[in-house]
């Protein structure tokens, strides 16, 4: 089965077995990540789509899975600041709509974890004493930690840097 889709103002057919797949092989891996499994399968869904927003009977349909399995991602998916929930004009169906920057986001709050895990170690070191293997061992994962952070906050500097440079050379 194809879909004409619109894209770069030229209509496009996608094959939606192939997208089917596609939603399957990488709600997989982020499923092996450590995300849920039904969250991970509507995320990847309203990834594939091209409107980034779908409602709950869409989501069932497409996935083959119940109204009550998109209820539990889509709160999983919610309260993690993935996608937000908004009310369908002139109805009282929702609709799910990925956040923008969802990746830059979740990364972003992967830094303020590693932030608190470095405090955590810290003490830790501490605590178990610096001339001690095991004092040694948490103080050097904690200093691993901090590199990280410094890096990291360099990454996402020089990610805005190129979309801007990206948006500016876009239709």
């Amino acid at each position: 089965m194809t879909e004409t889709t619109r894209a770069g103002g030229h209509d496009q057919e996608r094959d939606e077995e192939a997208v089917s797949r596609f939603v399957e092989r990488f709600a997989a891996e982020l499923t092996d990540a450590g995300m849920p499994r039904m969250a991970s399968r509507v995320f990847a869904a309203l990834l594939a789509s091209d409107s980034g927003v779908l409602t709950s009977a869409e989501l069932a349909d497409s996935l083959r899975i119940s109204p009550a399995a998109v209820s539990g991602a889509v709160r999983y998916l919610t309260q993690v600041d993935m996608l937000a929930r908004e009310r369908e004009p002139g109805t009282r169906r929702d609709r799910y709509r990925l956040n923008a920057d969802v990746w830059f986001q979740a990364l972003t709050r992967r830094d303020q974890l590693l932030i608190r895990w470095e405090g955590v170690l810290r003490d830790g070191a501490k605590t178990l004493g610096p001339g001690s293997p095991a004092g040694a061992r948490v103080a050097e994962t904690a200093e691993f930690i901090e590199f990280l952070q410094k890096e990291f906050q360099q990454v996402l500097a020089r990610w805005r840097e190129h979309r801007a440079a990206l948006g500016e050379g876009r239709p």
